[in-house]
């Protein structure tokens, strides 16, 4: 017999926050969800494509099938991490920026995490 896990439809607990404004937050929870979107949409297409290319024709059986060889997850994997570089810059320009400001000792006491908060908003 074959029971499907049923899984929880919502997260415990209140949501992480990053910011002190919540809409930042929520903005980037809705990026990040639809990020994730793209992505899946993108390897469907994918895998669309192979199939088309090596059997002409294409049906959900076929797609649903379908098991990326290991130079396929490769190509995806690289694909996804620019895609999620291009998507996060800003926030690795942030980062990057505020490690240059430490490392040249002009940087600001952070002690506690709302100095922190505090810094990254304000840069």
């Amino acid at each position: 017999m074959n029971n499907p896990v049923q899984l929880q439809r919502k997260a415990r607990g209140e949501r992480p926050k990053y910011f002190e404004d919540p809409a930042i937050d929520k903005v980037l929870s809705i990026t990040l969800a639809l990020a994730g979107e793209v992505a899946v949409l993108r390897d469907h297409i994918d895998s669309m494509e192979r199939l088309l290319e090596t059997d002409g024709t294409i049906d959900r059986e076929a797609l649903h099938a379908f098991s990326p060889d290991r130079q396929t997850r490769e190509e995806r994997d690289a694909w996804r991490d620019e895609f999620l570089s291009t998507i996060l810059r800003c926030v690795h320009e942030e980062r990057e920026a505020l490690a240059e400001e430490a490392s040249s000792g002009s940087a600001k006491s952070i002690s506690t995490y709302d100095d922190a908060v505090d810094l990254v908003e304000t840069a």
